[in-house]
């Protein structure tokens, strides 16, 4: 798996639904055939919340769990670079997006009380910011997220996202860093933590130091390191990876 998976079409959705009036507000569920009262996962895609990243490329990801038995609904939502992006509008979205599936879930026949939000690089770090704000979120997935926003600015990640994301340094809007940072926020929800050793994008070092600190605080969180793992194989059905991924959205709906 290279980076081909963002040149890559997706089977389409069955249905997009839309959660707010703006053109980026809204998800793309997927559905099992034959399942009743399904369990959603809701997934947040990354691009370090630049509007250059769209949803289409998680599609693959979301289509493959869908095929696994899973309804899914990837969610896209307002980022740097369209009128109210960023934060809050970016996180505000999330959390409509969020909130739809219990709005939808009867007339789609969806297992809303059995939801599992996940998210991939930024959108990890919206999918577990979502979880320590959204007490009714009962698991979070993260893969290769974004989880310490103070050292992403330290390491001027992707060209200082965080600063364009948050409107300003640590320093200039500390009250942003404080209620979008994970390592801030606490979490009551299960999280599995995943990340990929060989990952130039969000270093592993972000999910071991995020994990190894929320444990030391008594939360629910379990780390998982895949080898010979790049950044964008941890969404993508056709690398060695996808195996781990799959086996983490198994133990958390198990647990």
């Amino acid at each position: 798996m290279t980076d081909d998976i963002l040149q890559r079409t997706p089977p389409p959705a069955d249905f997009r639904v839309a959660y707010g009036p703006d053109p980026n507000q809204f998800g793309d569920l997927r559905l099992p055939p034959g399942k009743k009262s399904t369990p959603v996962i809701v997934n947040i895609h990354g691009g370090f919340w630049r509007a250059k990243y769209d949803l289409l490329h998680a599609g693959h990801l979301c289509a493959a769990l869908t095929r696994g038995g899973y309804a899914t609904l990837n969610l896209e939502y307002r980022r740097v670079g369209n009128a109210g992006g960023g934060w809050p509008g970016s996180f505000e979205d999330v959390v409509s997006g969020y909130r739809l599936v219990s709005q939808i879930a009867k007339r789609y026949d969806l297992a809303a009380n059995k939801t599992l939000v996940m998210g991939h690089s930024a959108g990890g770090q919206l999918a577990v910011c979502l979880a320590a704000h959204e007490p009714s979120v009962p698991r979070v997935l993260s893969l290769a997220g974004v989880l310490d926003l103070n050292e992403a600015y330290r390491l001027h990640l992707s060209n200082d996202a965080v600063v364009g994301f948050l409107g300003g340094t640590p320093t200039s809007v500390s009250e942003h860093y404080r209620e979008a940072d994970p390592m801030e926020l606490k979490v009551g929800a299960r999280q599995a933590i995943l990340c990929a050793s060989s990952d130039d994008d969000v270093p592993p070092s972000f999910s071991r130091r995020y994990a190894e600190e929320k444990l030391r605080r008594g939360e629910n969180v379990r780390l998982v390191e895949i080898a010979k793992a790049s950044h964008l194989d941890l969404i993508d059905p056709l690398s060695p990876a996808w195996e781990t991924v799959v086996s983490a959205v198994k133990q958390l709906f198990a647990e």
